[in-house]
């Protein structure tokens, strides 16, 4: 049942994300930031933990999930350091996520040759 909620979770954020791009005049790079400061925001509140419990990697993988993890990360850098934790968790909850991306990326970048031509 874990993968049957994760599957129409994830496709159900996926559509709702595509139907707004569609029907705005939105750019794309402000949707991903309004999906990273909806899932902050949503962790905030105390919404996105049950959230995520029900949905798995639904809810986590998706750019909700990345927001979420900024906040948590900075909540616990508060608690621990006070008003400096703000600037220093979101960078240490997700360094593992960033740092993977670029190196994959890279990687990705060595294998596979451009498809655009000059």
């Amino acid at each position: 049942m874990d993968y049957i909620n994760a599957f129409w979770v994830g496709g159900l954020i996926c559509a709702l994300v595509q139907i707004l791009m569609e029907k705005t005049k939105l750019m794309p790079g402000r949707i991903m930031v309004l999906l990273v400061c909806t899932g902050a925001v949503l962790g905030a509140v105390q919404l996105y933990g049950p959230f995520q419990e029900f949905a798995g990697a639904g809810a986590s993988v998706p750019l909700l999930g990345f927001g979420n993890v900024l906040w948590k990360g900075m909540q616990k850098a508060v608690d621990e350091n006070g008003f400096l934790g703000v600037f220093m968790g979101g960078f240490t909850a997700s360094a593992v996520g960033i740092c993977a991306a670029l190196v994959f990326g890279y990687l990705a970048s060595l294998i596979f040759k451009p498809k655009m031509k000059k």
